[in-house]
């Protein structure tokens, strides 16, 4: 792609389109950003570009730099504007920042997606590559923008990269050298609009691989499992329920990677983090190891030292024998459920935050069987409510203070507090990282209130 003496619009000035400009800098093109927030917002980091020659146009958009720009690179979450929509429809390309990167970097990419779980094993994939020796670098939506490695790349490079379906919406020839689809469920449907938009865009992972690519498929998920048949990539599946004749499953209570020959990996009972979701992670990240040459003893060590992210099932603290557990990650229905699964305890659930278009009535069968209480908040608390139908108790709280303080009273001696819960948290807080933080210091403080007070429970 030629860049020099382009107009070009970056729509959104947060990690990415900051890391875009520069890149399109140096490469000769006339880089204009938008963004609906107002100056003020950006501080200090407006002005290095500014005086490069950026011309900003903060607090608002202006359908005219859209319809004149001769490309767009829109920042991931960026909605689908309407200024977005008629500048496509007059023929403007619009790419997105890994479509941007691939088309200049050198090395091979581990592209991860999948509705819940990529940044778990994205982050696990990589520090096996890295402890094995490889030249691996972690990017995308949990590390540095995949463009910001485009100057340094090397051919031995490899690049394990999360991407969203929102990255992969606009993506044209994005193609890794190995895919990996973890799952999908129903998620982002108020920017996709519908499940096949949004699934439409998933795809585009795998289905433009060709013979000399890997793709890496949850054989439990019948969606994911169907693309096995439409890739032209050599396809390798995991599977915690069926013993597969090449992939990853369990056998014998061990994680397993059968190609041309099974190697035992690592015991099951032995895996550091919670839940069967995990296990599935593991064993993606296992076959990925093996694909690109890690020996098995060194997936063991990697898989058995890794403690998992902060704000995915992260053991928060206990408070008078109760449990806390933040999985402020848990934005979707699927991943809630998941959650509720990793516990054989009774759970007090804390749910809602703004929704993301979906059904919360999923949640009824599980919550009923799992659940002693339930603790609603944010902007989708009326919904979820009514869409748990009284299954078992709710109650509404306005704040991060009263969710802790009310799920505590309504626990027992022994139960989990769980925070998993299923929506997004941009109605009260800037990001999931940010609420799950207040919710710990939230634990802390009502531990130290307790501890002050002399009760004990």
């Amino acid at each position: 792609m030629e860049l020099r003496d382009k107009n070009v619009l970056v729509v959104g000035f947060e990690r990415t389109g900051r890391a875009v400009c520069p890149f399109l800098l140096d490469r000769g093109a006339r880089v204009r950003v938008t963004d609906r927030k107002p100056a003020e917002a950006f501080g200090d980091t407006v002005r290095p570009l500014a005086e490069r020659g950026v011309v900003f146009e903060l607090g608002g958009h202006r359908p005219e730099s859209f319809l004149e720009a001769d490309l767009i690179v829109p920042s991931p979450g960026v909605p689908p504007l309407a200024e977005i929509r008629a500048a496509r429809a007059k023929g403007v390309p619009v790419v997105s920042e890994i479509e941007l990167a691939f088309l200049f970097l050198r090395g091979r990419i581990v592209g991860i997606t999948g509705s819940n779980g990529k940044s778990t094993t994205a982050t696990l994939v990589h520090r096996m590559l890295k402890e094995a020796g490889l030249k691996a670098r972690l990017a995308g939506n949990i590390g540095t923008p995949l463009v910001s490695f485009v100057d340094r790349s090397r051919e031995d490079h490899v690049y394990v990269t999360e991407i969203s379906s929102f990255q992969l919406a606009y993506t044209e020839r994005f193609t890794p050298a190995v895919s990996v689809l973890l799952n999908v469920s129903e998620n982002h449907i108020d920017w996709h609009g519908t499940f096949e938009d949004y699934f439409g865009a998933k795809k585009k992972l795998v289905l433009r691989q060709g013979p000399g690519d890997a793709a890496v498929l949850n054989r439990d998920d019948r969606l994911v499992w169907g693309l096995a048949a439409e890739t032209a990539a050599a396809v390798r599946g995991f599977s915690r329920k069926r013993r597969l004749v090449r992939g990853a499953f369990v056998e014998d209570g061990w994680v397993v990677v059968r190609g041309d020959r099974t190697e035992r990996i690592a015991p099951v009972s032995r895996l550091p983090l919670l839940g069967a979701h995990n296990l599935e992670n593991v064993l993606a990240a296992a076959l990925v190891g093996r694909l690109l040459g890690v020996p098995a003893p060194s997936l063991r060590r990697s898989i058995l030292l890794f403690r998992g992210l902060e704000h995915r099932l992260e053991d928060a603290g206990r408070v008078g024998g109760v449990r806390f557990v933040n999985d402020s990650k848990a934005t979707t229905v699927a991943a809630t459920l998941k959650a509720l699964a990793s516990f054989d305890r009774p759970v007090v659930l804390i749910l809602g935050g703004r929704g993301k278009g979906g059904d919360f009535s999923p949640l009824r069968k599980d919550v009923g069987k799992r659940v002693r209480s339930v603790v609603l908040v944010g902007e989708a608390a009326g919904q979820i409510e009514a869409a748990l139908g009284g299954v078992v108790p709710v109650d509404r709280v306005p704040d991060y203070r009263a969710v802790v303080r009310t799920a505590f009273a309504r626990a027992g001696r022994g139960d989990v507090v769980l925070l998993a819960p299923a929506c997004t948290s941009w109605d009260m807080f800037r990001d999931f990282e940010e609420r799950g933080r207040i919710f710990k210091r939230e634990v802390r403080r009502l531990d130290a209130g307790l501890r002050k007070k002399g009760v004990r429970r």
